[in-house]
């Protein structure tokens, strides 16, 4: 009973436009209480993963047009959620690799099935400007993801010095790191060294100051679009 009320409650996040607000407070709870205050309980870490992956399964289901698709949709976290596991035992270079593919792709489904429910037709409310700042969220934790799988993997790419917290953890520094970059505000506490890092880290912030722009003329060129339709109909 209390397992069929956790799936009710996540679909409700996705088959209501109200759940936009819902899924922010989420990423701001994750965000900036939980990861940096307890992002060194590695057993609280594995649980919260498992929520948000039970998120985006609701989310596949929710928005999946036929069973079919919802079952291929879902091979894209299922797998991360496998080489996640596989990295801790093993280094090789095909995990490795494999970890950042589908790390990747699970964090993009997540933007794109957001971003779905932000253009669903219908009048521009402000659920769905609530939802374009939630896939802006997503986009820095993705980017922070990327980032700490570059430290892990190549050697030297980040120059970085932790501060002395108990509480503090790469994921916590590495999620800051990206929003002052998505942000383009740069304090410079951690600095790019490596070609890749470097590649991804003007990259974000190509989206960074991109997205909102095209988000707002999207929106508006939506808005414009439904006022002549109503007008029309007048």
């Amino acid at each position: 009973m209390k397992e069929h009320k956790k799936y009710r409650f996540l679909n409700h996040l996705w088959s209501k436009e109200s759940g936009l607000s819902g899924m922010l407070v989420l990423l701001f709870i994750m965000q900036f209480i939980l990861i940096p205050v307890f992002g060194n309980y590695a057993f609280f870490m594995v649980i919260l993963n498992i929520f948000w992956m039970l998120f985006l399964i609701a989310g596949i289901i929710s928005l999946s047009r036929s069973r079919k698709q919802a079952f291929l949709v879902f091979a894209i976290p299922l797998l991360f959620v496998i080489f996640e596991w596989i990295s801790v035992f093993s280094s090789a270079p095909f995990v490795s690799l494999a970890e950042i593919i589908f790390t990747i792709a699970t964090f993009a489904l997540l933007i794109f099935l957001v971003l779905k429910k932000v253009f669903e037709p219908g009048p521009i409310t402000g659920y769905r400007v609530i939802g374009s700042i939630v896939v802006y969220m997503i986009f820095a934790h993705l980017w922070s993801a990327i980032y700490l799988l570059i430290y892990e993997h190549i050697p030297g790419a980040f120059q970085i010095t932790l501060p002395a917290f108990e509480s503090n953890t790469l994921q916590a520094n590495f999620l800051y790191f990206s929003y002052i970059t998505i942000t383009t505000t740069g304090f410079g506490e951690i600095v790019p060294l490596h070609p890749f890092a470097r590649s991804m880290v003007q990259t974000e912030t190509i989206i960074g100051v991109l997205y909102p722009v095209i988000l707002i003329g999207r929106l508006v060129s939506d808005a414009n679009e439904n006022k002549a339709k109503k007008q029309l109909k007048q």
